[in-house]
């Protein structure tokens, strides 16, 4: 059985496990946005960065990538995406369907934000957003990096989020 992890931020630029094939699939009861302070990976307990991650909304929806694991490679992949999106306990864990292009659905490993932990931060106005991924820099480099990636990539396999577009913008803007 294929084992599926749904992508929807640096997942789909940096996987970090090998990948079978990869389909456009998409997530209802969820928005992506930058609702997560980073202290590690994008910033510091100091100076947090924001990353995305999805947040819990009835009636939103997310469009991302549905990633199928190598075959032989699912104990180690799942030990791996615990290790890196675990690492604070903001993410959780849950198996839940996504939707392919094709109309089929599948279950996929899938991180959501925990909207009770203190690094939740939903609503940010964007600019406040910009001025955040501006300066931060984490463990794995700079916020821009991550933003600019992540905004990069969604163009590059065709999804249209508003909210990355402006704010990869905006954020470029203040970096000058």
């Amino acid at each position: 059985m294929t084992m599926w992890v749904f992508g929807y931020g640096s997942l789909l630029w940096n996987p970090g496990f090998p990948v079978a094939s990869s389909e456009r699939a998409t997530l209802h009861g969820y928005a992506r946005s930058f609702c997560m302070r980073s202290i590690h990976h994008r910033g510091t307990e100091e100076e947090p960065g924001l990353v995305l991650a999805l947040d819990e909304q009835p009636e939103a929806r997310c469009t991302g990538l549905a990633l199928a694991v190598e075959a032989g490679h699912e104990n180690r992949t799942l030990a791996e995406l615990r290790e890196r999106e675990l690492i604070s306990s903001a993410y959780l864990e849950r198996m839940l369907d996504v939707q392919l292009g094709n109309g089929q659905s599948v279950n996929a490993v899938t991180y959501v934000v925990d909207a009770h932990h203190v690094q939740y931060c939903g609503g940010l106005p964007l600019e406040d957003q910009a001025q955040i991924i501006a300066h931060a820099i984490g463990g794995r480099g700079p916020n821009t990096e991550y933003l600019y990636n992540t905004a990069s990539h969604l163009t590059e396999i065709g999804l249209h989020d508003p909210d990355l577009e402006w704010l990869s913008q905006r954020v470029r803007t203040i970096s000058a």
